[in-house]
């Protein structure tokens, strides 16, 4: 069973590398230190919603598409 952080986590892996950016790329844009958002992709930290909004425009998606 996966769980809700780790496909969380999965999706915003995918969106990341599938636009050719790197965790670097998103803490820049966010402020964000690299260890947070490493954590967030492995699944073992949720991002607050603030957080999870941030990243989503970092990514240049809606926070919802995080969820799918």
């Amino acid at each position: 069973m996966t769980t809700i952080s780790k496909k969380l986590g999965d999706n915003i892996r995918k969106i990341r590398e599938t636009k050719g950016m790197s965790q670097g790329d998103i803490c820049r844009v966010t402020g964000m230190d690299r260890g947070y958002i490493s954590r967030v992709e492995n699944g073992s930290k949720n991002p607050t919603i603030l957080n999870l909004e941030k990243i989503a425009k970092a990514l240049g998606v809606k926070p919802d598409e995080l969820l799918k």
